[in-house]
């Protein structure tokens, strides 16, 4: 194992701006260099967040958008300004709740518009309101399966036929598994049709929490996020894309958790399969058979990230901190 070790917090000149970096790269398969550059840094573009999560990159504005869960209010990041406040509430726009991750969790960019995990309100939501001009009206596009509302729908993924897919874990009830308004008795994974029917996908994961398609959109990955069972596994569709016709592990982190911040959360798939999920120790880098081929060290616990869409720069939201990592030139 090679490791290119960075030196945390470093300030370094770059023209009239100073750059903040954090981390460190650790190679373990010579095929991580034709994803990240050897010189690759872990620039620090924001800070502060009670927790970062779902960041999304939205090319038309040039700009990246990202949750604080518990503020229940979605930033906006750009190159010229930095981070500002973008949508608030994100999550929740009711009176009360016992959640204390009330906001929204995962973002997606689709048809023109911003698509929520909204935890307080229980729901995946589309913004009404155009990007540039955002205001806190929300339409339901799913926010109960056979009358019974999610738990806290926790991130999503689009699959290449229009299908909307997404986890429901509990981490945005008041009390989790013992909550008194669970309504239903598992941590499902769902479908949503474009005619917003929809269907439960998996129903035996513990925590289930990212997800993203392979690029053919036949298989899709969920992380699940539960101490005991910190595993990534994978779910092939049958050819009607109804249900899932197998399950395998795709990898099994469970032995690490504990030994560094992070366990299995938000991930993306880039174009070739690779995968670019949170663990522990910071964002895993692994090939389509499931091969770790390096590590984005992180000393905080990562919680999601985002690619560019010619997937040479990585976004990530890692507790209080939002992450840029140029992977290549």
């Amino acid at each position: 194992m090679k490791r290119l070790l960075l030196s945390a917090l470093i300030l370094a000149s770059c023209g009239t701006r100073e750059i903040k970096t954090i981390g460190s790269i650790e190679k373990t398969d010579p095929a991580l260099d034709d994803i990240l550059s050897a010189n690759a840094t872990i620039e620090i573009i924001g800070q502060g967040y009670t927790w970062s999560e779902g960041p999304v990159w939205i090319e038309k504005e040039n700009m990246l958008l990202f949750s604080d869960v518990p503020e229940n209010i979605v930033y906006k990041w750009t190159e010229e300004k930095g981070v500002e406040p973008y949508l608030t509430p994100s999550g929740f726009t009711g009176d009360s709740t016992r959640s204390r991750e009330k906001g929204s969790n995962g973002l997606i960019f689709h048809n023109d518009s911003l698509i929520l995990c909204q935890h307080g309100n229980r729901q995946v939501a589309k913004m009404k309101a155009s990007l540039k001009d955002p205001k806190p009206d929300f339409v339901a596009l799913a926010s109960n399966y056979e009358g019974k509302r999610f738990n806290s729908p926790n991130d999503a993924a689009y699959r290449n036929n229009g299908d909307l897919f997404f986890t429901d874990p509990p981490y945005g009830l008041g009390d989790m598994d013992a909550d008194i308004e669970k309504e239903t008795p598992i941590n499902g994974v769902y479908k949503v049709t474009p005619q917003g029917v929809v269907s439960i996908m998996v129903d035996s994961l513990t925590k289930p929490n990212g997800i993203a398609f392979m690029p053919d959109g036949k298989k899709f990955l969920v992380a699940n996020s539960d101490g005991a069972k910190a595993i990534w596994y994978e779910f092939e569709l049958n050819a009607q894309g109804d249900s899932v016709k197998s399950a395998k592990i795709f990898y099994n982190a469970t032995s690490l958790m504990g030994t560094e911040k992070g366990s299995p959360d938000g991930f993306k798939i880039d174009s070739k399969g690779n995968v670019f999920a949170t663990g522990p120790g910071g964002i895993w880098i692994l090939n389509k058979e499931g091969n770790v081929l390096g590590k984005i060290k992180l000393p905080e616990a990562s919680a999601n990230c985002a690619l560019s869409p010619d997937e040479k720069i990585l976004y990530i939201t890692a507790d209080m901190y939002l992450l840029r990592v140029k992977m290549r030139d």
